[in-house]
């Protein structure tokens, strides 16, 4: 009896999962809407509904406007209720904070960004500056009513398996930090920490299914190379850690002095770093510039558009580097669809035909001149979408799929 009830809280979890999951996606849908897709009954979609109405984790709004001529009762559509539940959003990176909070519909409440050395500072520093921001977005009381029930954070680096601790990152001398613990000490709500990239996929899988579901790569062309990989419809990550380290693959074993010591990785051919380098004239073993100004990559990237010579042969460089790693993780997993973020978007011109060519040599495969690739230049606006996502799914499946909503107080939390 007691398994047959626990199958049942299953079936019925499972079933509010799917109602909340398709609003999400699609919001403003209908009963009729959801019945479509969701595949369950019509009873139970209404049932379900009506549940969530009264909890309040849904809101009806009926299309009474006259805008529309309809016959019989006026549709009425349904939205996720944005004064149910905050989330805070974090992305640490080189010599800068964001932090946000975003209200249950997936509205930006507040938004702050904190220039802040990275790499003097220590783990307690960035804790102590990310709890202040966080607590005075909180504490304002701007926007949603919510309380604050999960945040998502994203670094620059590498993450344990566990959402917990940044094992390592380029940015920051100091290593594993237990940033989640410490958040959900400060806070009281359960902390999600994941790579950056990680996160840039996470939002393209919402924002473009079309392109971006089943198998594809995210990878982030800036201060460092990394990739968020999501293979079957699922972020591909190590047993230990974040893992998709596909900057710190091996492109010339004992070649160019990459950022994390090693040498001859991707990213010592193809991080800004790397490509300044080259465009210097400079010996690959010089130590790697802690970081290149926006303004002199662009002027860079304008000399080599203009006059073939060491500037253009350093993107060529870059190219030949990705493209080679490309053709590598293709010889294990197929070809999968690329997107390119980050300022390493912006040259795409310059370091696509080298890429392709690269990728050629994949073994069976002649597609490289089809493989799809598109490009993002701003990655923090996708880092924090991805990181919304994460911390609005927990609370759509581990939360209000269970029908904890009732008796929420719509009262900020410190």
């Amino acid at each position: 009896m007691a398994g047959a009830i626990a199958r049942s809280d299953d079936v019925r979890r499972q079933n509010r999962r799917l109602v909340l999951t398709a609003v999400r996606r699609r919001g403003a849908l209908s009963r009729t809407d959801l019945t479509g897709m969701t595949g369950l009954s019509a009873s139970t979609v209404s049932a379900i509904v009506a549940a969530l109405v009264s909890e309040g984790v849904l809101l009806e709004n009926r299309d009474s406007d006259g805008s529309t001529v309809r016959r019989g009762r006026p549709q009425v559509s349904l939205m996720p209720n944005p004064d149910i539940a905050k989330v805070g959003v974090v992305n640490l990176s080189l010599n800068s904070i964001t932090v946000a909070l975003v209200d249950y519909a997936g509205g930006t409440i507040a938004e702050q960004i904190a220039d802040l050395p990275t790499w003097p500072a220590t783990g307690r520093d960035l804790l102590a500056e990310i709890s202040a921001m966080l607590r005075q977005q909180v504490q304002s009381g701007a926007g949603s009513g919510g309380k604050l029930m999960h945040i998502s954070m994203s670094v620059q680096g590498v993450t344990d398996a566990a959402g917990e601790k940044m094992l390592w990152a380029p940015i920051i001398r100091e290593r594993n930090i237990g940033f989640g613990p410490a958040l959900t000490r400060a806070f009281g709500v359960p902390v999600a920490l994941a790579n950056d990239c990680t996160m840039l996929a996470e939002a393209l899988r919402w924002t473009d299914p079309d392109h971006y579901s089943g198998d594809f790569a995210a990878i982030l062309l800036s201060y460092g190379i990394g990739m968020g990989l999501y293979l079957k419809g699922k972020p591909f990550s190590g047993s230990h850690s974040s893992a998709a380290e596909f900057g710190h693959m091996a492109h010339i074993p004992y070649g160019a002095l990459c950022r994390c010591g090693r040498r001859g990785c991707i990213e010592a051919y193809a991080g800004d770093y790397a490509i300044w380098r080259n465009a210097m004239g400079m010996p690959d073993t010089a130590p790697p510039a802690f970081s290149i100004d926006a303004k002199v990559f662009t002027e860079l990237a304008e000399q080599a558009r203009e006059t073939a010579g060491i500037e253009r042969e350093a993107f060529h460089t870059a190219g030949r580097a990705i493209g080679f790693g490309l053709n590598n993780l293709f010889s294990l997993i197929d070809p999968v669809p690329i997107a390119l973020v980050g300022p390493g978007a912006r040259v795409f011109d310059l370091i696509e035909p080298e890429i392709r060519n690269a990728i050629s040599g994949s073994a069976g495969w002649d597609g490289a001149q089809e493989l799809a690739i598109r490009c993002y230049p701003e990655e923090h606006p996708l880092i924090l979408q991805g990181c919304a996502m994460t911390s609005l799914l927990h609370l759509d499946a581990d939360v209000f799929s269970g029908g904890e909503a009732r008796g929420f107080s719509q009262t900020s939390a410190a």
